[in-house]
């Protein structure tokens, strides 16, 4: 087993890996910026090393600063959680090299599936389903980027091959667009990413955003968790997400799940890892992969009983999996609200001072925050504050504790988007189940 390992995150998830490292009996450390010091992981961690001032730029993406952390500390493994440097190859390769263990897949993988062009051809060869597209990066050739809009119909959506997180795509109704559109999108790729190259697919009007979870350990073992559906979205960033995803059948389930483990296994994929797919007129349509744990985690460790990140770290440690496909059921239903620091009408960042924080309970009830009373939430992150997620043996159960969580958390000194969770799961369309990833910016007057 790893003996110690240096959590790279902050906030919930940071807390999270600390807590499945003490299941595990691994010690812990904890880095952080100066803003960070009074954080709960931190105060838990075994050792805390300070990399540096507010600035992610500075701190939590400042590489020699991690590496050197591990190094003073003597530890074995370095845990990226999500965001920051989690899907960074040159991070993992940097590690890796320094004579330590990235707990995630390898460098060579996640450069490969980092870029959207390269994992598409990768998938459509594994014969998992991808969006019509241009199978490939566009080039400067004006005729033949007009023949490819029209060979795959208005409206297109052209996309960054290295963008992620909602950004670096633009949607096209018209030849008259497409060329402008070609143009800023490549200068934003470029300059956000440091990739100028970006692709054509087919714009689905009304999709619904549907990812299947894999596990995959060093001696070619795969398996895949099941579904979430994370439709309900705004900006292209998740608001709620729910494992199984409504109205999807067993049959397409396994379908489409021995199809993603198929693929991994042709890429020699190694740890946790997610497929995305857009879902509409019952097809899948694959659209990135992400290569680390996924926010949303806890509603599939809710319906399938396995904890992903302990998995990730005896991947990470050598073990095999302790299962196989056959072993794997999904029973029940969860649903997560993501928690975020901010007003619930105009989505402005509401940092500062929290002056009560009282978590809900009861049957069914989780919930991954690092906030506490008397927390300072800063201003130089992501808004989230943490996770509500219910459970339930059915989905109608799951949606009444997540209402009663709501009604019973009470967060006083910053503004959250609370109001707005609860105003979602009055909605009849949401309890129904099946709305697609337009649904709220419809609903909010964004669309």
């Amino acid at each position: 087993m790893i003996e110690k390992v240096v959590i790279a995150n902050r906030g919930e998830i940071a807390l999270r890996i600390l807590r499945a490292c003490r299941e595990l009996g691994i010690k812990t450390v904890a880095v952080h910026s100066t803003a960070d010091f009074n954080t709960k992981h931190v105060l838990l961690a075994d050792e805390t090393v300070c990399i540096g001032p507010p600035q992610s730029a500075l701190s939590y993406l400042n590489m020699p600063a991690i590496i050197s952390a591990a190094e003073v500390t003597d530890s074995v493994a370095i845990h990226p959680g999500y965001g920051f440097l989690s899907e960074n190859a040159d991070f993992a390769e940097r590690v890796e090299k320094s004579g330590f263990i990235f707990v995630g897949p390898r460098a060579e993988t996640i450069r490969l599936m980092g870029d959207k062009v390269s994992a598409i051809k990768v998938m459509k060869a594994a014969g998992v389903p991808c969006v019509p597209g241009s199978d490939g990066p566009l080039g400067s050739d004006v005729d033949e980027n007009f023949r490819i809009a029209k060979e795959i119909g208005y409206p297109v959506i052209i996309k960054a091959s290295g963008g992620g997180g909602g950004r670096g795509m633009r949607v096209v109704h018209t030849d008259a667009s497409l060329l402008n559109a070609i143009s800023v999108t490549q200068s934003e790729a470029l300059a956000a990413f440091g990739n100028g190259q970006v692709y054509m697919e087919k714009f689905l009007e009304k999709p619904r955003h549907i990812e299947f979870q894999v596990l995959a350990d060093n001696y070619g073992n795969v398996v895949h968790l099941g579904e979430r559906d994370c439709s309900m979205q705004r900006r292209h960033q998740k608001v709620i997400e729910e494992a199984p995803a409504p109205g999807l059948t067993p049959k397409q389930r396994k379908t489409m799940g021995e199809r993603c483990a198929r693929a991994c296994r042709e890429v020699g994929y190694r740890n946790a890892g997610t497929l995305e797919f857009l879902y509409q007129d019952n097809e899948f349509f694959f659209i990135e992969m992400n290569t680390r744990v996924q926010v949303e985690h806890p509603v599939t460790e809710l319906v399938t009983g396995i904890d992903i990140v302990k998995a990730q770290l005896l991947i990470a440690a050598g073990e095999p999996l302790p299962y196989e496909q056959k072993d794997i059921e999904i029973r029940g239903h969860a649903v997560e609200c993501r928690i975020n620091a901010e007003d619930p009408k105009t989505f402005v960042p509401s940092p500062g001072p929290v002056r009560l924080w009282h978590a809900p309970g009861g049957p069914g009830i989780r919930v991954d925050s690092h906030v506490y009373t008397g927390y300072n939430v800063p201003p130089f992150y992501d808004s989230m504050i943490g996770k509500v997620i219910a459970y339930g043996d059915t989905r109608d159960t799951a949606i009444a504790r997540m209402r009663n969580a709501l009604a019973e958390m009470v967060v006083e000194g910053i503004k959250t988007n609370i109001p707005l969770h609860q105003e979602i799961f009055n909605h009849s369309a949401f309890r129904q189940g099946g709305t697609d990833i337009h649904y709220l910016e419809r609903r909010l007057g964004l669309k």
